[in-house]
């Protein structure tokens, strides 16, 4: 497959953020194409993708009806500061275009509940930046809060992690700048619906790296197969030295939509599996929806107002 870079000036553009919701702002970014593709008018028209899904969560032993939410955006972000840009056209080349993810997930333990969010910022330039510049993860639940941030710097992440556990405290350091598990859902999303299938160095998720109170993160052996059908591909990515299993199902046609991901834990008998399944998609610009009109939209998603 020839692939073809090509700018694209950005005219209009509505962001997410703050005050300036709805500010339009106009950078150029260069995105990939390849003869007549539809990633532009998609992407850059101003919404973002939002999709629920049914959540089947493990935690605990036990199994936890939930939801979850995939939020796809393209954004400008700087790539010397990693965050996004309050003014993209003076930013110049600083100025990188991201495919953001924000992965939310919902569920209760008991009396109490646990609200997740994944954050993935990987630049649309995949042939100049492969890596995300930038991941994130926070937990909130009655015990208390977690937060762990990634930073590509060169060759390396830079971690930063806080907790409210005496064991893992606040902590910084370094690791290999491997692909990611969390990146594999906008490394889809930016490779028409490809995953590399091979033998690979892998940072496991930080979801499941918080939820095994560990702060060893760093690359693991792991192995990416494929299962096809005519319309969906389902990536099989699995771990050599611990148990876990996570499979991907997702559309093999344009705009490559995750349609569901599995995650398999242990092994035999005492294998926890958590499961999620595409309930609605929609396409909106939701920052700008933000009054008590709009939600009656969440129930169209079948989430709670």
């Amino acid at each position: 497959m020839k692939l073809i870079w090509m700018p694209i000036a950005l005219m209009g553009l509505l962001t997410c953020g703050g005050n300036r919701a709805e500010e339009s702002v106009e950078p150029t970014a260069t995105t990939l194409i390849e003869n007549i593709d539809p990633f532009a008018d998609y992407w850059y028209a101003g919404k973002a993708e939002i999709s629920s899904y049914d959540l089947r969560q493990m935690r605990y032993g036990e199994a936890r009806n939930g939801d979850a939410v995939l939020v796809f955006v393209t954004e400008p972000f700087s790539q010397s500061k990693q965050v996004k840009l309050d003014n993209p056209s003076a930013a110049g080349e600083d100025n990188v275009s991201v495919l953001k993810l924000n992965q939310l997930r919902k569920f209760n333990t008991g009396i109490y509940d646990y609200s997740v969010m994944t954050s993935v910022f990987h630049p649309v330039q995949v042939d100049q930046f492969p890596r995300p510049l930038k991941l994130t993860n926070s937990i909130q639940e009655w015990c208390g809060q977690t937060f762990l941030q990634l930073n590509l710097d060169g060759s390396k992440y830079r971690t930063h992690g806080f907790s409210y556990f005496e064991s893992e405290g606040d902590v910084e350091g370094k690791v290999t700048a491997a692909m990611t598990e969390d990146a594999l859902f906008t490394h889809l999303r930016l490779h028409r619906g490809q995953l590399p299938e091979e033998e690979l160095e892998l940072i496991p998720s930080l979801f499941y790296t918080r939820m095994k109170h560990t702060n060893n993160l760093r690359a693991h052996k792991a192995r990416i197969t494929k299962e096809a059908s005519e319309s969906t591909a389902t990536y099989i990515v699995e771990y050599y030295h611990f148990p876990r299993t996570v499979k991907i199902e997702v559309e093999q046609s344009f705009p490559y939509a995750i349609l569901g991901w599995q995650e398999e834990e242990g092994n035999g008998s005492e294998k926890m599996v958590t499961r999620a399944q595409l309930r609605k998609r929609i396409n909106e610009p939701y920052w700008q929806q933000n009054s008590n009109e709009y939600g009656s939209m969440r129930v169209g998603l079948g989430l709670s107002q």
